[in-house]
């Protein structure tokens, strides 16, 4: 038999290269083909699960330009508002786990399943890609009305009296922390919901509700503006955004410790190489000087940290707002 030729050995030397490293590429675990796409399907989609106006919208489109330069494709942030947050949420857990589809959250995240009957389940449908950011929340007064300190909403309270509040829905942190005010003290408060930050404050700054709760975020522009006034922070010691008002902690409420708090999710599926991706990447973000000053200027505290240590947190919120729920009986209005 004759030997091939020196061209076509060479030739066929290439061709087997060639099939060896398309057989090695077909052998990668699809993770691995994850990591080499993404992101490349177009653009990539942040949903904000509260309406517009309110932190969770502030947040994600702080966040926004950021990514998209990091990752190289377009970010879109949609608002999908309703149910405390879960109707957004509820679009992320049905989403293809491809990575194109994020969720910015709130802290009702962790509250929503021990109150509503959610069509998905948070542990097992969704998952943590990073924790944002903690703020205390504050209870604040129309400036028109009598309540100049935390001492005059207690005697408001009192006597068969009560005092009406708003938050930015039902089940959310605020309404669990005025609920646990309430029990606790003997403090009559009636709760008035809101649909997000924006329609919370919209009313808070009209005078149309003499109580509000929020994020620092969420109420300090109009705290600023002298339109509302702060009576208290729900955390056991005062923040640098607020110096000057006083802990429920230091009034006598000891150890009341109820952050707002704020998380990126993904569905469970997503692929660990993508979602590993995703976290670096707003990690990054977080440490920039322009989207750390943003974020500080309104309260927040920047965190970051892993995705295991950001569902770690996520799962202690999610344990320990469940049993305050079953502790107190508290029911969604």
């Amino acid at each position: 038999m004759s030997l091939p030729r020196p061209a076509h050995r060479r030739g066929l030397i290439r061709l087997a290269a060639g099939t060896a490293g398309l057989l090695a590429a077909l052998a990668l675990p699809a993770g691995a083909w994850a990591q080499a796409a993404w992101p490349s399907k177009g653009p990539i989609k942040l949903v904000a699960v509260f309406p517009p106006g309110g932190s969770v919208d502030q947040v994600a489109r702080i966040l926004q330009p950021a990514l998209q330069q990091a990752l190289g494709q377009a970010v879109i942030v949609e608002n999908k508002g309703g149910a405390s947050g879960s109707i957004g949420t509820a679009e992320v857990a049905r989403a293809e786990p491809d990575g194109q589809t994020w969720g910015v959250v709130f802290d009702t995240h962790g509250v929503n399943p021990a109150l509503q009957r959610l069509p998905f389940d948070t542990r097992r449908d969704l998952t943590t890609a990073v924790l944002i950011g903690t703020s205390p929340m504050v209870i604040s007064a129309h400036v028109d009305t009598p309540l100049k300190t935390w001492r005059d909403v207690v005697a408001a309270t009192q006597g068969g009296k009560s005092l009406t509040y708003g938050t930015i829905g039902n089940g959310s942190l605020g309404h669990l922390a005025m609920t646990l005010l309430g029990k606790g003290a003997g403090l009559d408060f009636v709760h008035v919901p809101y649909k997000g930050g924006g329609p919370l404050m919209q009313d808070a700054i009209a005078g149309h509700v003499p109580l509000s709760i929020g994020s620092v975020f969420v109420a300090k522009p109009h705290l600023d503006s002298g339109r509302i006034r702060a009576l208290a922070v729900t955390t056991a010691k005062r923040v640098p955004a607020l110096p000057d008002v006083p802990s429920l902690a230091e009034l006598g409420y000891a150890n009341f410790e109820a952050p707002a708090w704020w998380a990126l999710i993904a569905p469970a599926k997503t692929p660990p190489e993508i979602l590993q991706r995703m976290n670096a990447e707003l990690n990054k973000a977080l440490r920039l000087p322009e989207v750390a000053a943003r974020l500080a200027q309104q309260g927040i505290q920047v965190q970051g940290g892993t995705p295991a240590q950001a569902q770690a947190f996520v799962d202690r919120q999610l344990d320990t707002w469940a049993q305050v729920v079953r502790d107190h009986q508290i029911k969604a209005d």
